[in-house]
């Protein structure tokens, strides 16, 4: 993505752009002794400053930051639509600020002016509150510049150059998508994408994505089902199938991650004789061969179909993850497959689009794996996808999901 950033301009008193050449003034506001007051555009500037300087992200930075903040509920509302809505249309935000701004920007500056047009131009916030607002975000050596350029913003026509442009997608993920989808079910999926995500609370209390309780239902436990699960953090569908399912075996492969696992487990009340967490790796899982009824691989991915809730997530993959990442998925369900026990289910499910991650991934187990046969596509919301389905975002509101299910052969089919 091109940065919002144009050329540096020449030094000077008049061309600093929001460079520090005050540093011994102060700002009469800033009395010794005085508290300022809480503001939510202030917070919002200074989450996304972490996110784009120092590579934080913005779903663990931004509740520790409004904890500490003072804000009210209400202000901490509009801080997380300031914080969430800015990044996911940052491409879009940028596109105005480059026409506008001349010359290197300071992080907070270059964060103050994001959150104001994307007031200005997709809230649709009235210029006198949007402008004045957020000018006051920032130190007083830039409060010229970015009021001058928002109040171009305000004003500016959107004639956008591209359609990727206007729904803040890099280039790479509107063409894979428009290619892997059709251009009719890419385009609606980016437009769900860029609206805010929603969760459902299960009746165990624990809030988890309806397309991730989807996967749970496909899975179809029964009591008297052993399952592994092989990619389990943080363990929103263990520990929904150990309600389902006699015994999970829930598998992480990074302790932290694992711990998380533990947590969920620990907090919803669930005991070691329905669910066990190990710190082990699905690419050499330390169980018995043949010894479970079902085994689910919801396998590391690119993440392309859960951008409404990670919309930093979009700036973070790199155009060859997908396939990268299909290898990795192939090795994970090769070795899953020595675990499934005659006549038992082997599921796989990524919350992407991609046809690297999904269908070409089931069409290289289906090519190596001969006897074993795929179940029936799932019904509505569901669609038919390959040898398996998907739920495309718009459908439901949801993460996008897809999967697929084979069931191993008895041993008098072998």
């Amino acid at each position: 993505m091109k940065k919002s950033s144009g050329p540096k301009g020449p030094k000077g008193p008049n061309n600093s752009r929001g460079r520090d050449n005050s540093r011994n003034r102060k700002d009469p506001r800033d009395r010794q002794g005085a508290t300022p007051l809480p503001d939510a555009r202030k917070v919002a500037v200074e989450a996304l400053v972490r996110v784009e300087r120092d590579g934080a992200y913005a779903n663990l930075i931004l509740p520790k930051m409004l904890s500490r903040s003072g804000l009210g509920e209400r202000d901490r509302a509009f801080a997380t639509q300031l914080v969430y809505g800015t990044i996911r249309y940052q491409r879009g935000c940028d596109w105005f600020i480059e026409r506008f701004a001349i010359g290197e920007l300071e992080p907070e500056v270059k964060a103050a002016l994001r959150v104001g047009t994307y007031q200005l131009r997709f809230l649709s916030t009235p210029p006198h509150a949007a402008v004045s607002a957020t000018v006051d975000t920032v130190p007083r050596r830039a409060r010229g510049l970015v009021n001058a350029v928002l109040r171009k913003i305000s004003g500016a026509e959107d004639s956008w150059p591209s359609k990727a442009v206007e729904l803040s997608y890099p280039d790479w993920i509107f063409e894979t998508l428009t290619n892997d989808l059709g251009a009719q079910d890419a385009l609606a999926a980016l437009e769900s994408m860029n609206s805010p995500a929603s969760a459902v609370e299960r009746e165990d209390g624990y809030i988890q994505d309806r397309a991730s309780q989807f996967v749970v239902e496909a899975v179809d436990a029964a009591a008297d089902h052993l399952v592994a699960d092989l990619c389990s953090a943080p363990g929103g569908k263990a520990t929904a199938l150990a309600g389902l399912a006699a015994h999970v075996a829930a598998c992480e492969i990074r302790p932290a991650r694992a711990g998380l696992v533990a947590a969920n487990v620990e907090r919803l009340g669930l005991d070691g004789s329905k669910l066990s967490v190990l710190v082990a790796d699905g690419l050499n899982p330390p169980y018995a061969a043949e010894s479970f009824d079902r085994v689910l691989v919801d396998a590391p991915c690119s993440g392309l179909g859960s951008l409404r809730r990670r919309p930093d997530a979009r700036w973070r993959i790199d155009e060859q993850a997908p396939q990268r990442l299909a290898k990795l998925q192939v090795a994970l369900l090769d070795r899953a497959a020595d675990l499934v026990a005659p006549g038992g289910w082997l599921i796989y499910s990524v919350c992407t689009l991609t046809k690297a991650e999904t269908t070409g991934v089931a069409e290289e187990f289906e090519r190596t794996h001969g006897q074993w046969s795929a179940l029936e596509p799932l019904a509505e919301p569901w669609k038919p996808w390959g040898s398996g389905s998907i739920l495309l975002p718009q459908e439901q509101g949801t993460d996008a999901m897809a999967l697929f299910r084979w069931r191993r052969p008895d041993s008098q089919e072998s």
